[in-house]
Parts: structure tokens; C-alpha cells; sequence
């Protein structure tokens, strides 16, 4: 094939949701049929039965692939030079892989030379342009965007334009490929510098095309129902307290405070609602996340390690003499595990929400409800140490530290991340243990509840790497597997969720109290 067949054109991706109801070969051979017809110059196709099966019906060339989930790596795409060579037999003109600097099975340039063997051409599926420039230097033909937000924390919901620009800076054949939803962001993909665009979810995946519709449409309709006031949201902490002005969804005015642990919660309200008047602005409800339980409209401590209060403390009470307002009170993990739901990378399904940090905390989504009480209390499980600690104690930042000074280490939590990514072994087990034991909890989950997905947030949850330890655990545990997704909001996941609550005001309100 010449370089001029994907000249400026459009590539679909032909590859249905796994395991989905149009996961087969027929459905495949139709996407692709009906791509070309419309003038696609070109599809990508994912597995070697697939791609024979289409070039038996269409004569564009096709960009093959194989996806693997490997326990020893997190390379995805076309791991082994078996695959390309599987790919070139089953009549792929390009050979597509992950060119990310990655523990890996084969090389980036193992993976070139055996492309080349076959005689075809070489895709590098790229995160950054640091890829890019090594894939080049090894001999790749094409360098696509295809892994820019997927190798680690917070996945980004637009297309990687900056990534396209930095890469037409080495090479004139640059595919953008990635969360390209628009017609619009095709465009802007190639006056980027695009030699070729990539679609694939917004063309070939009704599940997630109908899920953006969804959402849309549900935001349209929160957004009827919001009342002209904002919402006044407060995350209340061991460590800080959150305060913000939070109207569909947006946080409009925010302030941190530093939690006075020996003031006492009457003057962390009276204190807050202080704070709350220099936003300048009125609000119609206040809604309030704590750590902790709610219960029967009164707060009490779960572990006064982390913020010791009064047993059964009348919060909802007293914070409606403060401020004069209507309020709402939750877990403040519960809290974070709504606002991911209704706002982050909850997708709209069943879900649990496991924030892992300092400790362990969580929430769980089920049928569109929140549960409360002490519903995700996960961090408190004592079961697998037999008795002797909560989980938190043996998995969470804190022990993370704790574990590093044991052997002489210093530094806290950050401190082990950076010595396991510079290869040293001590690290590494520090966070192999507490990665393999919030496997075990996600399996566990995944048995008792089978949510959709389980969304993991926090400061060690979020980590460079932690996350695939996590999923390479999970592959050595048996079946079960749950859908890890990192989560989108970050800090801002309690007030945003609290406010979403709030704001629908009890009439509404789809929370069981427990």
C-alpha cells in the first residue's frame, strides 16, 4: 500500500464493546462494509479472526491489532511479534502496536523488525512524543495518539490535539486516534496536523454513543430542575475542610481550611459559615460531607483516629441554626462516590467507589441510588488480617510510610512510589502488598455486589502504577474480574456529590439511609 491511500482521510475503527451483543464477526464485516461505502479510506480492526473476515470483504487497507490483558504487563496492543505475524497472515496491510515505555514481552523494535519481515507497514500507538521519537528511531511508518490519558491516573474526555501538534513536529504521518466524538474534533485534528484521523467509539459503539446522549440529555434536565440559588457544599475531614459555592455541577467559589482536630464541630460550622459569607454570593441549601457516619441526622466518629467528634452529634440540627438553610448530610466517601457517579467515571451504571489515601473509604451506587449508613465502610473490614487490624491499617497510605520507615526508608508514600519506579526492590514489595490486598478487596466486591465498574480515587489510588498493580493482581486471583476505572473529579468529588444531592432536596433525594 502507498502512503497516499490514508492521506487525509477518514479511518473507522471497527471494534465492538467485548463481550457486547455486537461482538462478532458479522457485525465487524458490516461496520467496515458500511465505512467504506461512506468513503472511509481505511478501518482498523481489532483480533486476526476479525481482520481475515473483513478482508474478505472490503479492499481499503486495514490496520490490524490483537488486545491482550497480560498478568506481567500492561501492554495491551499487540504484545508479541506472534501477533504480527498472526495479523499479517490474516491479511493486515498495517500492524499496529503499543510503542509506550512500558514493561513489555517484546521490544518496540522487535516488534518493527518482525512488521517488517512480513512485509507490511508499523502503527506506533503512542502516549506521549518521547514514544514517538523512540518508535521513529526504531522504524515505525506511522505514529498514532491512540494512548495519550490511558497509561496511568485520570483518563481526559477531549482528544490529545497537543500530542498530534508535537508529534507532526517529527514526522508528517501522525493519526490522531483517541476520543475523537465530532465531526468538529475530526477537523481540529487534522488542522492540528493530522495525517490521517482514527473514529471509532462514536461510529461503531452504540453503547457508548447512547451513554453520551444519555448523559446530555440527563444534564439538560438537571439543569431545568436547578433552582436559581447555588448550592453551599462542605467536605469536613481529618486533615482539611472543603467549602464551596457548587451550581449543576460547576464549582464556582472554593476555599481549604486546615481542620482545628481540638476545636470541636460547633466551631467548625460556626467558622465554616463565616468563610461561606466572603463567597459573596446567597444559597438555597447546604449540603455537607463528612467523615465519618450519619445517622438518624446525628454524626458519630468511625475511627477518632482520624477526626475525633461526640457520639451521635446532632449535625444536621445544629449546622440548620448556623446557617439558616435547608441541609443534607453524608459520608463524605459516600459523598465523593455520588459525585463520580452523577458527574465523573461512574457511567451511569451500578458502582462502588473505593478512595484510597491516607485510609480506606468508600461508597456504593446501586440502581441509581446511593447507599448511606455504613454501607462502603471498606477500610474498616477486619477479615483479612484475621481480627487484628482494619484494612486500611495494612494497605493505605499511613502504612505505606510506615511500612518504608520499618526498613529504614524516609519520605512518606511518595517517597516508595519514586524508589519502586527507579527499580528498587524494597519499594516495589511495599507496594505489591498493598496493591494485592486491595485486589483481594475488589474481587470481594465484585462477588457480593457485581457493580458495572468499581471507580478508585484517592492520593494512592491515583499513584503512577498503582492501578496496574492492582489489575495485574486481579489476573492471578481467578474469576470475577471487576472493571477498575480511575476516577475523574479528584478533590473536588465530595462537594460536587454532596451538592448534587442537596440540591435535589429531599423530594428527590434517592439515598437510603440505612
Amino acid at each position: 500500500m502507498s502512503r497516499k491511500e490514508l492521506q487525509n482521510g477518514l479511518i473507522v475503527s471497527c471494534q465492538p464493546v467485548p463481550g457486547g451483543p455486537m461482538d462478532t464477526a458479522s457485525f465487524v464485516v458490516g461496520f467496515a462494509q458500511a465505512a467504506v461505502g461512506a468513503g472511509a479510506k481505511a478501518v482498523r480492526i481489532q483480533s486476526a479472526a476479525y481482520v481475515e473476515a473483513v478482508r474478505k470483504a472490503v479492499s481499503v487497507p486495514i490496520i490490524g491489532l490483537i488486545k491482550r490483558d497480560l498478568p506481567d504487563s500492561p501492554v495491551r496492543i499487540t504484545p508479541y511479534t506472534a501477533d504480527v505475524k498472526a495479523l499479517s497472515e490474516a491479511g493486515a496491510d498495517v500492524i499496529a502496536f503499543d510503542a509506550t515505555q512500558r514493561p513489555r514481552p517484546a521490544s518496540v523494535a522487535e516488534l518493527i523488525a518482525a512488521v517488517r519481515a512480513c512485509g507490511r507497514r508499523a502503527m506506533a500507538d503512542c502516549a506521549s512524543a518521547d514514544d514517538g521519537r523512540r518508535a521513529l528511531a526504531a522504524g515505525v511508518d506511522y505514529l498514532g495518539t491512540t494512548l495519550s490519558g490511558y497509561v496511568g491516573g485520570p483518563e481526559p474526555e477531549a482528544p490529545d490535539l497537543a500530542l498530534v501538534g508535537a508529534l507532526r513536529t517529527l514526522t508528517p504521518d501522525v493519526i490522531a486516534e483517541g476520543r475523537i466524538r465530532t465531526p468538529a474534533q475530526a477537523a481540529e485534528a487534522i488542522a492540528a496536523g493530522a495525517f490521517a484521523v482514527v473514529v471509532g467509539s462514536a461510529i461503531t459503539r452504540t453503547e457508548h454513543a447512547t451513554a453520551w446522549f444519555l448523559a446530555a440529555i440527563e444534564g439538560a434536565l438537571g439543569r431545568a430542575r436547578e433552582v436559581a440559588e447555588p448550592t453551599l457544599a462542605i467536605d469536613i475531614g481529618g486533615t482539611k475542610m472543603q467549602i464551596g459555592l457548587v451550581a449543576d455541577g460547576v464549582l464556582r467559589h472554593e476555599a481549604v481550611i486546615a481542620t482545628d482536630r481540638d476545636a470541636g464541630p460547633d466551631r467548625w460550622l460556626s467558622g465554616l459559615a463565616e468563610r461561606a459569607l466572603a463567597f459573596g454570593e446567597s444559597y438555597a441549601q447546604v449540603g455537607i460531607a463528612a467523615t465519618g457516619v450519619i445517622r438518624d441526622r446525628c454524626w458519630s466518629a468511625l475511627n477518632p483516629a482520624t477526626l475525633a467528634i461526640p457520639d451521635r452529634y446532632p449535625l444536621i440540627e445544629r449546622a440548620q441554626a448556623v446557617f439558616g438553610k435547608p441541609v443534607l448530610a453524608v459520608n463524605d466517601a459516600q459523598a465523593a462516590a455520588w459525585g463520580e457517579f452523577v458527574r465523573g467515571a461512574g457511567g451511569g451504571g451500578d458502582m462502588v467507589f473505593l478512595t484510597i489515601s491516607t485510609g480506606i473509604g468508600g461508597g456504593i451506587v446501586l440502581g441509581g441510588r446511593l447507599l448511606g449508613g455504613l454501607a462502603g465502610s471498606f477500610g474498616l473490614l477486619e477479615s483479612p488480617s484475621g481480627g487484628a487490624a482494619p484494612l486500611e491499617d495494612e494497605v493505605s497510605g499511613r502504612w505505606i510510610a510506615a511500612e518504608a520507615e520499618r526498613r529504614g526508608q524516609r519520605g512518606g508514600a511518595e517517597a516508595v512510589f519514586a524508589a519502586a519506579a527507579s527499580g528498587a526492590g524494597w519499594a516495589e514489595a511495599i507496594l505489591a502488598a498493598s496493591s494485592f490486598r486491595v485486589a483481594l478487596l475488589c474481587r470481594d466486591i465484585q462477588l457480593m455486589l457485581d457493580p458495572e465498574r468499581i471507580v478508585i480515587g484517592g492520593g494512592i489510588g491515583l499513584a503512577p502504577g498503582y492501578l496496574d498493580r492492582v489489575r495485574a493482581h486481579l489476573k492471578r486471583v481467578g474469576h470475577a474480574e471487576p472493571d477498575l476505572v480511575p476516577a475523574k473529579l479528584g478533590r473536588s468529588a465530595g462537594i460536587v456529590g454532596v451538592a448534587d444531592l442537596a440540591s435535589r432536596q429531599f423530594t428527590r433525594f434517592q439515598v437510603f439511609q440505612g
